[in-house]
């Protein structure tokens, strides 16, 4: 399984809105709002990478309220 973090900026007061929706999507494997200088944390997982950036990436990216992410592949996910 590949695994990637995936940290997320929203519009102002969209976090927990956002985190909620990102959680209910297929191959999201946690999903939390935070502070800093990102608003959301997710950890997704897929089989492959290509479906990770082919499918996954694009789906959460789709969410309205998202203005940028950026995604963190886990180098080594036992």
């Amino acid at each position: 399984m590949v695994e990637a973090y995936m940290l997320i900026q929203t519009e102002v007061g969209r976090a927990e809105v956002v985190a909620k929706q990102v959680a209910a999507l297929p191959g999201v494997l946690s999903s939390e709002y935070v502070t800093g200088p990102y608003d959301v944390v997710v950890r997704i997982g897929s089989a492959s990478e290509d479906d990770l950036a082919a499918t996954i990436v694009p789906s959460i990216q789709q969410i309205t309220g998202i203005t940028r992410t950026l995604t963190c592949p886990i180098a080594d996910a036992d």
